[in-house]
């Protein structure tokens, strides 16, 4: 998930097992206009919304983590360097105590939006804290059941870390290579029938890259178009969601767009005549970490 540390300790912000008021820190993730998980929202404004949160201009950490009762808690705070320094820390293997500071925090929510793969030792497995009068329901993760909104935008995530493995498997007339297996998470829909005859996949596509071309006429949300870390990549890509859609590409290369329509199929972009165009001026406008 992008923004997500991969890595990270179990220290307790007040410590004490059987304490509902400690928390054991498991991993963290930012959210800035630049960096959030996109799980959350299309972009900046609607994944804080999500959590109940206003769109500040510098952002927010999430730190996720267990109460000594071992509930499910996501705390919000402002200190937005400690936690990303906490998140290099740990992606880099090395041991950060991430205990923000009691001032910093600006909300404590019950749940998790995303998985965490991690339970911190000592106290009960986790789940959600009993609820009290007023509390907001429990933050949930998207069920890998289902395809939908949180699912096409976590497909993309999973473009833009494998996307070497994906690029390989498009030849230069920007279709399927045959023979060559599917990266995980996501299918190619190579052997797709359309689900009413006469569909063509690719109106859904050319609508998307008319709605990128409005987006250079109209500015979008801060954070529909920004930079993309991609683990196999060898320069930064750019990643751009709306209603119904996600795009992955890089600069200098092709593209990849993913449906609300077409469950889990990864449609290609060529190069061609026009996209090269597009991918700069997206590049140009690409919201990018501080």
């Amino acid at each position: 998930m992008d923004g997500e540390a991969a890595v990270a300790g179990t220290d307790p912000i007040a410590e004490g097992a059987g304490d509902a008021d400690a928390l054991f820190v498991l991993t963290a993730a930012l959210l800035t206009p630049a960096r959030f998980p996109s799980v959350l929202g299309d972009d900046y404004p609607a994944a804080c919304a999500a959590l109940g949160l206003g769109p500040h201009p510098e952002g927010y950490g999430l730190v996720f983590g267990q109460d000594g009762l071992g509930a499910r808690w996501t705390v919000v705070v402002d200190d937005v360097s400690l936690v990303a320094v906490a998140i290099s820390s740990w992606d880099c293997g090395m041991a950060y105590d991430l205990s923000p500071d009691e001032g910093s925090v600006v909300a404590g929510l019950p749940g998790w939006p995303l998985p965490v793969a991690t339970a911190a030792p000592g106290v009960p497995a986790p789940h959600d804290p009993e609820p009290e009068e007023g509390d907001p329901a429990p933050l949930v993760p998207p069920s890998g059941d289902e395809w939908g909104p949180a699912q096409r935008r976590l497909g993309a995530d999973q473009l833009a870390l494998h996307w070497t493995a994906w690029r390989s498997r498009i030849g230069d007339d920007g279709t399927y290579v045959k023979d060559t297996p599917a990266p995980e998470a996501v299918d190619d829909g190579s052997d797709r029938s359309a689900a009413t005859a006469g569909d063509d996949p690719y109106d859904g596509v050319r609508r998307v890259l008319d709605e990128l071309h409005a987006y250079l006429e109209e500015a979008p949300p801060v954070g529909r178009v920004r930079s993309a870390s991609g683990a196999e990549a060898d320069a930064p890509l750019l990643r751009a969601d709306g209603p119904g859609w996600s795009f992955v590409a890089k600069a200098d290369d092709m593209a990849f767009v993913l449906l609300d329509e077409l469950p889990r199929e990864v449609m290609p972009v060529a190069r061609g005549a026009r996209l090269p165009a597009l991918l700069k001026a997206l590049d140009a406008m690409a919201v990018r970490p501080a």
